[in-house]
C-alpha cells in the first residue's frame, strides 16, 4: 500500500474519532476507556493472528522493546493527554502536538543515529505556523496560571513520550518486526500499563449505561486502534518516524471539516490560511515539491 494511501487512512480516522469519543465522555474515567479500548484491540490482532496462524513468538530483546514502545505510546501518551486536557483547552493542545515532529527528529538522531532530514524540519515550520492561524480565535481563552502551566508541562510530557514510542517502534520495525504482531505485544504492554496507572491513581470502575458509549468504544477499537495505528507503523516502517509524524498537524484539519458538516463550524479568513500553510508544510516534508533539497542531511 502506498505512503499516500496509509496518511490520508490515518488522518482520516483519527479526524473523526473524537466525535466518537464525546460519546464516552462522561460514562466512565476516560482513562479506563483508553484501556479498554487497547485490550480490546489488542484481542483482536492477537485473535487475526490465530485465525491467520500467525506466530506471535517473537525474540526476548524485541519484547523488552514492545513493551517500551507500547508503555510510551499507548500508556503514558494517552494517560498524560488526557490529564492535560482537564487543564487546558484543545486547540494549545493540538498546537503542541505538532511540535512533535521536532521531537521525534531530534530522538530519531539520538537514538537510531539516523540523519536529521531538513525538508522535514522546514515543512513542520510551516505546519506549526498554519496550525496556530486555524486555531488563533481560540486562544482567546486562555489565560495564564498555575492550572494552565500544570496542563502544559502534563501534554509536553505526553509529546514526549509520543516521540520515544514512535522512534523505539521504528527500530522495532528495522528489525523487520511484522506490524500487526508488534502491535499486539505494544498494546498489550500499554493497556496494562494504564490499567497500573489507573489504580494508582485512584479511578473508579463502572460500567457505562449507554449504548452509544460502546457503540463509539467500537468505532475507536477497530478504526482508531487497530486499522489507523497498523497504517501509522507501517507508514513509519517505509517513511521514518519524522515524516510520519506530521500526520498529527494533518488530521486536526479533517476535525475542523467533520465539526463543519455536524457542528456548524465557523471557518474565519485566518483558519483557511492555516491550512494552506499545512498543506505546503506537508508537500515540503514529504518531498513533494519541485524544490531542490535545502541542505545536505545532518
Amino acid at each position: 500500500m502506498s505512503n499516500s494511501v496509509l496518511f490520508s487512512t490515518v488522518a482520516l480516522i483519527w479526524g473523526t474519532t473524537w466525535i466518537a469519543i464525546t460519546f464516552q465522555l462522561g460514562e466512565i474515567n476516560p482513562i479506563l476507556s483508553v484501556a479498554i479500548r487497547f485490550t480490546l484491540a489488542a484481542a483482536i490482532l492477537g485473535g487475526y493472528c490465530v485465525l491467520k496462524g500467525l506466530s506471535l513468538r517473537l525474540p526476548l530483546h524485541l519484547h523488552i522493546k514492545m513493551a517500551s514502545a507500547g508503555l510510551c505510546l499507548y500508556g503514558l501518551e494517552y494517560s498524560l493527554l488526557y490529564l492535560s486536557q482537564q487543564y487546558i483547552i484543545s486547540a494549545l493542545v493540538a498546537l503542541m502536538s505538532s511540535g512533535m515532529i521536532y521531537i521525534n527528529v531530534v530522538l530519531r538522531r539520538v537514538i537510531l543515529k539516523k540523519p536529521i532530514r531538513m525538508e522535514v524540519v522546514i515543512g513542520a515550520a510551516f505546519g506549526m505556523l498554519g496550525m496556530g492561524f486555524i486555531f488563533y480565535p481560540e486562544f482567546s481563552q486562555v489565560q495564564a496560571d498555575t492550572v494552565l502551566a500544570l496542563g502544559i508541562a502534563l501534554a509536553l510530557a505526553s509529546f514526549l513520550f509520543a516521540g520515544f514510542g514512535n522512534v523505539i517502534s521504528e527500530r522495532i520495525l528495522d528489525h523487520g518486526t511484522p506490524v500487526i504482531q508488534m502491535n499486539f505485544w505494544a498494546m498489550s504492554y500499554g493497556a496494562l500499563g494504564i490499567y497500573t496507572f489507573a489504580v494508582l491513581s485512584g479511578a473508579k470502575w463502572s460500567m457505562p449505561s449507554h449504548w452509544q458509549y460502546y457503540a463509539a468504544l467500537m468505532y475507536l477499537t477497530l478504526f482508531g486502534s487497530v486499522i489507523a495505528f497498523g497504517a501509522y507503523m507501517k507508514l513509519i516502517r517505509q517513511m521514518g518516524s519524522d515524516k510520519t509524524a506530521y500526520v498529527a498537524l494533518v488530521y486536526p484539519i479533517v476535525a475542523l471539516i467533520v465539526s463543519t458538516i455536524f457542528e456548524g463550524y465557523q471557518w474565519y479568513f485566518a483558519s483557511v490560511l492555516g491550512v494552506l500553510f499545512v498543506i505546503l508544510g506537508n508537500a515540503i516534508a514529504m518531498g513533494k515539491l519541485p524544490i531542490k533539497r535545502f541542505s545536505e542531511d545532518v
